[in-house]
């Protein structure tokens, strides 16, 4: 029960956009073969154990795709980081042809995700700066959500 409660108070103040109006998201208990997964439940039927850091930005395809060679190179700087913060499920990219889209997406357990919040997302600064002075890129934008398989 001081889990639940804890993890509830993290994500209060972690993950506040979640939560409708002034009520606290509650915790809920998932059966799983390995036994009980502690979940948040934003409202009946929505819930989570897993929150994200989504750095995005668009490129541009002149010069044979340069901006999107030197992101990838920002991101290889950055990767081993983000896969050694406490709690990481997954880090992940997309990339869009089409639309011009690049996103890193650090998933981490609900819980531990409000300790990197408050450590300021890092390496986040740093990552920002350098793509943003990357010519061509442009639009660089982050985001916070939970992501969870149906």
């Amino acid at each position: 029960m001081k889990f639940i409660l804890a993890a509830v108070a993290l994500l209060a103040a972690g993950a506040s956009a979640f939560v409708p109006g002034k009520a606290l998201p509650r915790a809920v208990a998932r059966a799983t073969r390995g036994g009980a997964v502690n979940m948040v439940e934003i409202t009946q039927g929505v819930n989570f154990d897993t929150v994200a850091r989504e750095w995005r930005m668009k490129w541009s395809p002149d010069d044979e795709k340069a901006s999107l060679q030197e992101i990838q190179k920002v991101v290889d700087e950055v990767t081993g980081t983000l896969k050694s913060l406490d709690g990481v499920k997954d880090v992940q990219r997309i990339v869009c042809g089409g639309c011009l889209d690049y996103k890193l997406v650090t998933s981490l357990d609900a819980d531990k995700f409000g300790s990197w919040e408050e450590a300021g997302f890092a390496p986040e600064d740093e990552f920002l700066t350098k793509v943003k002075a990357i010519p061509g890129v442009s639009l660089v934008e982050t985001q916070t959500f939970t992501i969870m398989p149906l």
